[in-house]
């Protein structure tokens, strides 16, 4: 099927054929012609309209979009590989048309924070990490681990560029982040569909690992799917990759066969022993996430029991909180929830959470993703020698810390 330079079939060509049938035809009847030259011009009265309605309309959806909130993130009906010579007939671009694509898209953050030590006192620590573009406007994905408590966050551009960034939002919870820098006309990250994604696909991860070799290509494949894998105590749903991943990775891209960004890399295995285990937020996690902290500043809807809790892993810490038992307590109850209304108070030894087993923090975060804020859950407890039963209503987390900020 032919294609003009604009993507639409045939249109041009078809309209180009009108005067030359008019043409053919001049000798036979001279209103003939008159009649192909009006038609001509009549297709071309309605082709200035129709460009002019697309223009406006597109102007005024924009317009109206951007009333309505935060910037819309860059995503593309077609991947990078329309209007590029392919490897085979998949779409598929080579690596080094990925590369020359996307690299534009990844930057490196470095960040610094003040840490107080029981020797050295007050210092600034300084941390490195990765982040992609998601709008021409300076909004950028990265994890939250990466600027976590920092006080000072800069962002290098592939040319080199440096800026400084503002905290837009973070999530702990999915670990995605998003800054904010005042540039325009940079080149945003194509989102792709990891929904989409199957075992063996190609992958390439871009990055700074070890917080100064920005830039660096790592290829692979999509090892595996859907991993439950705990991080920083959250338990997060994860693609797995055997491209390589090193500190500083965090944050960077994970882009697949036709250039587009299929996760945002944010962790690897620890183990001396181990190698090709990479893992990354899926972009379709990480774009709901982005856009909630563009518009809002925070994710609604997260569910909370409304307490602070401690948890006891060692014995050691035992002895040290006074407690006989493993596990997760009630360090505090915030004020106004559901859980103090129905009674639950600090030094609550937790059990179970409807009727699953809790020994750790990430125990209950598991639980709790499971339900929404309003759901009652029920909360088994030991106080002192006695076991309870308390039904409780889970608040808004995000509410909560505004309440408590408040």
């Amino acid at each position: 099927m032919d294609m003009n330079p604009n993507g639409n079939e045939n249109l041009f060509q078809q309209q180009e054929e009108y005067p030359q049938e008019a043409e053919a035809a001049a000798p036979e009847v001279s209103k003939k012609r008159n009649r192909h030259a009006g038609r001509i011009a009549r297709y071309a009265l309605l082709m200035v309209f129709c460009t002019a309605c697309g223009i406006g309309g597109g102007y005024l959806g924009s317009m109206l979009n951007n009333k309505g909130g935060g910037p819309v993130l860059y995503q593309a009906a077609t991947g990078l590989s329309s209007g590029n010579e392919t490897d085979g007939a998949s779409g598929s671009l080579t690596v080094q048309q990925i590369v020359t694509a996307v690299q534009g898209s990844v930057v490196e953050v470095t960040t610094e924070k003040m840490t107080t030590g029981s020797f050295l006192g007050q210092q600034v620590v300084s941390g490195a990490g990765s982040g992609v573009l998601i709008s021409s406007d300076g909004y950028l994905i990265t994890n939250n681990h990466v600027i976590e408590n920092a006080t000072n966050i800069k962002v290098r551009l592939s040319d080199g560029t440096e800026y400084p960034a503002t905290l837009v939002g973070t999530d702990s919870k999915t670990d995605i982040a998003v800054l904010k820098i005042d540039a325009t006309g940079l080149t945003p990250a194509i989102l792709g569909d990891s929904d989409s994604l199957q075992v063996g696909e190609f992958a390439l991860a871009i990055g700074n690992p070890l917080g100064s070799l920005g830039g660096t290509v790592t290829d692979g494949i999509i090892s595996a799917l859907d991993r439950d894998i705990t991080v920083n105590g959250e338990t997060m749903n994860l693609l797995q990759t055997n491209a390589a991943v090193n500190p500083g990775n965090s944050g960077g891209g994970l882009f697949n066969s036709r250039g587009e960004l299929i996760g945002i890399i944010n962790a690897k295995s620890s183990g001396s022993d181990v190698e090709g285990l990479g893992f990354a937020v899926p972009i379709n996690t990480a774009k709901k996430v982005a856009e909630e902290l563009i518009n809002n500043g925070y994710v609604s809807g997260r569910p909370a029991l409304g307490i602070t809790a401690l948890e006891v892993s060692s014995a050691d810490r035992a002895m040290m909180y006074g407690v006989s038992r493993l596990g997760v307590y009630v360090n505090s109850v915030t004020g106004g929830t559901d859980a103090e209304k129905q009674g639950l108070q600090a030094g609550d030894y937790i059990v179970s959470i409807d009727g699953t087993a809790v020994s750790s923090l990430s125990d209950i975060s598991a639980i709790l993703s499971e339900h929404q804020v309003g759901d009652k859950v029920e909360v088994q407890i030991i106080r002192g020698e006695r076991t309870l039963h308390l039904n409780i209503a889970l608040s808004d987390k995000q509410q909560l810390a505004q309440n408590n900020n408040g």
